[in-house]
């Protein structure tokens, strides 16, 4: 097969497309014709190293794909032949005691494909069945491979974690980007006022498109003062900071006493200076989230399939092209989802 594949971690010039031995399918696995994948910031990370994560050489990277079943293994009853498919990529045990409660993103050994383990951004991806999605006739091939590791992420983070209510006042930040669009639609969805920063006008237009109510372009003004000037000085009850570094003192800043703010992520790195005297004297709260549990991929997938949200897709290129993919979501450029095809089915 043909597969997207680096040798080393290093700049875009790593990235190949080229022959990789056909993957071989497990008792627990279903060989995937991949029809289509999408990026996402993780790729950039697995791409350049992550200092406590070592990976297997040849790596091919991808975390998001969809495709038909063309082959079964032993043990698999959910699917057969033929079958269209996402890949939902969190890896879990199954038995430790976070699992057997229902919180495999807990679970001691969970892992992602494509950044743990070899990815699905190839012709064909030897992927477990429980991993799996049906996707149904009527939805395109981009569309299920770009909406489920960012809409299953803004969905937990946002309603098991964050408890985001009808009414609060929640600000996105980075809402061009992958979870920050998902994020937005998520918050308007359940009737929260929706705040909204990005860079351009463009990107802030989108973002009111899929349902921000207020938006902020953070390269003209700083967006904690914004917010405190547009909420009368109040700030609001959630700020979702998938950033990191570079903004987490001013996400601090934007809350409401009794705010809490949710993170899924560090783009910009994830040791940031924080003020303590401002959580505990304002009564901040700090959430973590990753991914998402099966049933939580099952309930906002539907609600992709059924239209409710749409993973907006910026550019679809050849996976021959990955290196100017990888230079899309690195460079900031457009709104949404970076989504790439097999050679073959471009």
């Amino acid at each position: 097969m043909q597969a997207v594949q680096f040798t080393e971690h290093g700049d875009r010039d790593v990235i190949e497309y080229g022959e990789f031995p056909d993957p071989e399918v497990d008792d627990d696995e279903v060989l995937v014709d991949v029809k289509a994948g999408a990026l996402n910031h993780l790729d950039i990370w697995t791409r350049r190293g992550l200092p406590t994560i070592n990976v297997e050489m040849p790596h091919i990277p991808g975390s998001d794909a969809a495709g038909v079943v063309q082959e079964v293994g032993a043990d698999v009853g959910r699917f057969e032949e033929g079958d269209g498919v996402a890949v939902a990529s969190g890896l879990y045990c199954g038995e430790c005691e976070f699992c057997r409660h229902g919180e495999t993103t807990l679970c001691k050994r969970f892992q992602i494909l494509g950044e743990h383990t070899r990815g699905v951004h190839s012709e064909l991806a030897a992927v477990p069945a429980e991993n799996l999605v049906p996707v149904p006739e009527h939805v395109d091939w981009e569309t299920a491979a770009a909406a489920p590791l960012v809409f299953q992420t803004a969905w937990r983070m946002m309603l098991s974690r964050g408890d985001v209510s009808p009414g609060e006042k929640v600000l996105v930040l980075g809402a061009s980007g992958g979870v920050g669009h998902a994020a937005v639609q998520i918050a308007d969805y359940v009737g929260a006022e929706v705040y909204a920063t990005a860079s351009t006008q463009e990107k802030l237009d989108y973002a009111a498109e899929v349902g921000a109510d207020h938006t902020i372009n953070y390269e003209e003004e700083n967006f904690a003062s914004a917010i405190r000037d547009a909420t009368g000085g109040r700030g609001v009850d959630v700020v979702v900071d998938h950033i990191g570094a570079q903004t987490w003192q001013d996400s601090l800043a934007s809350l409401a006493k009794g705010g809490r703010v949710l993170t899924c992520g560090a783009t910009t790195g994830g040791n940031p200076e924080t003020d303590l005297n401002r959580i505990f004297w304002n009564q901040l709260e700090v959430i973590g989230s990753t991914m998402g549990t099966p049933g939580e991929v099952d309930d906002v997938l539907e609600l992709v399939w059924e239209g409710a949200f749409e993973p907006r897709i910026r550019d679809t290129l050849p996976m021959s092209e990955a290196a100017r993919a990888h230079e899309m979501i690195e460079e900031r450029e457009g709104f949404g989802k970076v989504v790439v095809v097999p050679d073959s089915e471009y």
